[in-house]
């Protein structure tokens, strides 16, 4: 046993110092990025924020909504091949620039991909997402996949130490997912006592992946939009959102109305509720690591892009950032112990 005595952060820790600008207007502000990719000469153009690979917000619906904008969605695992036949032979080419396919490791989920692949050459993104990156089988399952796919980019996730993301780098991944407990359905940190603060995370992560030429995945613990600008400002390359794109017209979950006002499901994937439906139950060796809860019905996402995108150009110009790509540069954050007043919550 060991103790480290130098204190994380998350994002209620910190704000961010504004600086002088020469902006005028938020309209100057360009919020595309372009990359290009470690272990794959697939590059890429567009807003780098990702609706989360969970059956409550990674939806095919969600895709075509973000996917106009130029924004990414992580499509959740459970969709059957027939249904993503449907999805690609009617969805504009250019939109399929903006979708990732989601997998797990098991032997089912392989076969799985191969027959997609194989019928699908468009899709271009893999995301191989389990809960815990830290296990060999989890190295070897992405080993195998940049083996089967080298013209595929790979995102793998989730860790949150610089030295899984420099072991996953080297085994072909091309981005890093960071986080583990910051979701607002996980309990992860309350069933196991492990985790680790968001913003450091980011921080010591990207600082990893950047050395190596890949990029991380800020996936977790934002609240409002200002996190989002924070997680960008840490060193985040992408930002991957679940509760903040929940609830919408395109996310998946039932629709329940109580006292005349509707309200969407909610769910952590490794709940109870996401095991029952896919997995026929906890299995007796494990708990659940996520809440149910239901949230207002928010009405179409289109609104809560405009909400996230116009907060984010917003922070660019206080600190006097004309590309989002400038933002981690022109970023000083100072500690705090009040974020905002709360008078009227």
């Amino acid at each position: 046993m060991r103790i480290e005595a130098d204190i994380k952060l998350g994002f209620k820790d910190v704000m961010i110092r504004p600086k002088r600008s020469t902006l005028r207007s938020r309209s100057e502000v360009s919020l595309l990025r372009d990359f290009s990719f470690r272990n794959t000469s697939h590059a890429w153009e567009g807003i780098p924020i990702i609706a989360a690979n969970m059956d409550t917000v990674g939806t095919f619906e969600m895709a075509r909504a973000l996917g106009s904008k130029r924004l990414l969605t992580a499509i959740h695992k459970h969709y059957t091949l027939d249904e993503w036949d449907q999805f690609v032979t009617t969805a504009d080419p250019d939109l399929l620039n903006y979708v990732a396919v989601s997998t797990g490791t098991g032997e089912a989920d392989a076969e799985k991909i191969d027959q997609l692949f194989q019928k699908h050459s468009q899709l271009k993104t893999l995301c191989i997402d389990v809960a815990n990156g830290y296990s060999e089988h989890f190295v070897s399952f992405v080993k195998k996949m940049r083996d089967k796919y080298p013209d595929h980019q790979i995102w793998a996730g989730n860790v949150v130490t610089g030295e899984m993301v420099e072991e996953l780098l080297l085994a072909g991944a091309d981005v890093i997912k960071v986080g583990i407990g910051p979701g607002s359905v996980c309990t992860t940190r309350v069933k196991t006592g492990v985790g680790y603060p968001q913003l450091s995370a980011i921080i010591e992560c990207a600082d990893a992946a950047h050395g190596l030429g890949g990029q991380i995945i800020a996936d977790g613990g934002c609240k409002i939009p200002g996190d989002i600008a924070k997680a960008f400002g840490a060193g985040a390359d992408f930002v991957m959102l679940g509760g903040m794109f929940a609830g919408h017209d395109e996310s998946g979950g039932e629709t329940i109305e109580i006292d005349g006002k509707k309200f969407r499901q909610f769910y952590g994937m490794s709940s109870k509720t996401a095991m029952n439906k896919y997995a026929g139950g906890v299995a007796n060796y494990r708990a659940s690591e996520g809440k149910t809860v239901t949230i207002p019905y928010r009405g179409p996402v289109e609104n809560t892009v405009q909400d996230i995108l116009g907060s984010l150009r917003s922070t660019c110009t206080y600190v006097g950032a004309p590309r989002l790509k400038e933002l981690t540069k022109r970023t000083t954050f100072i500690r705090v112990q009040e974020q905002h007043n709360r008078i009227f919550e």
